[in-house]
């Protein structure tokens, strides 16, 4: 049995956080650690988190706000022949 620590694993998704797996060191901008509580944790990307540095989801609710003008707006291109 190995005592090396396993990698990070860091996983950027599209639209949406970036998740971080692993044995990993979390500071702020003046290097004091902040400690999550857990071993796997969500990084805000889009700014909108009310929890940041972690993400709380509010990207999934711009995203659908985005879509739904989509949505909109296209139905109103096509309604005018």
């Amino acid at each position: 049995m190995s005592d090396e620590q396993p990698p990070v694993e860091i996983t950027v998704y599209e639209n949406g956080p970036v998740i971080v797996r692993g044995d990993y060191k979390l500071q702020d901008r003046d290097r004091k650690e902040i400690d999550p509580g857990r071993e796997t944790i969500a990084l805000c990307r889009c700014g909108l988190s009310a929890l940041k540095p972690f993400c709380d989801g509010n990207h999934a609710l711009r995203g659908a706000a985005r879509s739904a003008l989509q949505s909109r707006l296209a139905t109103a291109h096509d309604d005018r022949g």
